[in-house]
């Protein structure tokens, strides 16, 4: 009876992350996560080069894919890009400037009035997905000659036209990196990832992995792909239901810190769960209203541990003087000061 008591408890639990107090019923319909290779993928590998066979997108890692562009010349390189522009522009491990090149032509080829501004003269697009809702990851800064790299991964409601759209100052992915980039100087790039399907509001989606799941794979590939270019290892930022995405990719990444805030959980019950040599860290603001959903796992519901709790082991990051879920990249704020120095591998 007592073990029929305490599953009772926990089913009650979970039905409040999804329809209690904390709003997590408030969400859109579900979202299909979009996978797997890029599109025209099938036409790349149907293709070859100086009568050498194309990598595989499918199956060829990061580093055979370096391995293969350095064996073009210029020339060549640039003619893959023009024909193959959505592939070269989400082919982790190839050159970044070539990349940079190849989704600019990607963004303008789709004819979308939602993803122009994508493609203005000086933006540094590193990714460039069209399905779905889209999927795009930015670069602030210089990339291939930076001292140090972060990643800002970002929760629900974020795709490839609402990445840099107007919102709050220091909020969104692109604002979150540019405060990010300005608080840590010239000699740090931060990409602002918005490379996986992110839920809609606050509904399903975002109390469950699926979505999560299928992000931390793209995201372990995408940070492989910057290892395989000679990128410095990465911090990773992972912001409210991002932050679920940097706990399932952190073991599968190279990733020297991982600082997660304004998180629901990471799903795990510690630290040491998330089975990484990354050193975590965790924030939470005093009004951030995530403090309201239950820190709780039961069928699939629900992100587990609350890392800013004592017995989680993460490093605790100040945030006392944040304001509301979004003010983490606040100028002046403790944890924007803290984030950076993280960033910059000073913080102990």
């Amino acid at each position: 009876m007592r073990r029929f008591g305490r599953s009772l408890a926990t089913a009650a639990l979970a039905v409040a992350v999804v329809a209690g107090t904390a709003g997590w019923a408030a969400g859109d319909s579900v979202q299909t996560a979009v996978t797997g290779p890029p599109p025209g993928a099938s036409a790349w590998r149907a293709d070859s080069a100086s009568g050498r066979p194309l990598p595989d997108p499918a199956t060829a890692s990061p580093y055979e894919v370096g391995r293969f562009f350095a064996g073009l010349d210029e020339a060549g390189r640039r003619e893959l890009a023009r024909r193959h522009p959505l592939v070269v522009g989400n082919l982790d491990g190839a050159p970044v400037a070539l990349r940079y090149e190849a989704n600019r032509l990607a963004v303008a080829a789709t004819g979308q009035v939602r993803f122009a501004p994508l493609a203005a003269p000086g933006r540094q697009i590193l990714a460039f997905d069209p399905r779905g809702r889209g999927q795009v990851a930015e670069v602030f800064g210089d990339l291939e000659r930076a001292a140090h790299v972060a990643v800002v991964v970002p929760g629900s409601d974020n795709d490839a036209a609402s990445h840099d759209a107007g919102r709050a100052p220091h909020t969104g992915p692109a604002g979150m990196a540019r405060s990010l980039r300005a608080a840590a100087g010239g000699d740090t790039a931060v990409v602002a990832w918005t490379g996986y399907t992110t839920p809609v509001g606050v509904g399903l989606d975002a109390a469950a992995g699926r979505l999560a799941e299928a992000g931390a794979v793209r995201l372990a590939r995408f940070t492989a792909g910057l290892d395989a270019v000679g990128a410095p290892d990465p911090v990773l930022f992972g912001h409210s239901y991002g932050s679920v995405v940097c706990g399932l990719a952190a073991r599968h990444t190279d990733a020297s810190d991982v600082v997660v805030f304004g998180s629901p959980g990471l799903r795990a019950e510690t630290a040491a769960g998330l089975r990484t040599r990354a050193r975590i860290w965790a924030a939470r603001g005093p009004s951030d209203w995530i403090a309201d959903v239950p820190n709780v796992a039961f069928a699939g519901l629900g992100h587990g541990a609350d890392p800013t709790s004592p017995g989680f082991g993460a490093r605790a990051v100040a945030a006392a003087d944040v304001r509301g879920h979004t003010g983490y990249f606040a100028p002046g704020t403790q944890s924007l000061a803290a984030f950076a120095a993280i960033a910059k591998g000073q913080a102990r």
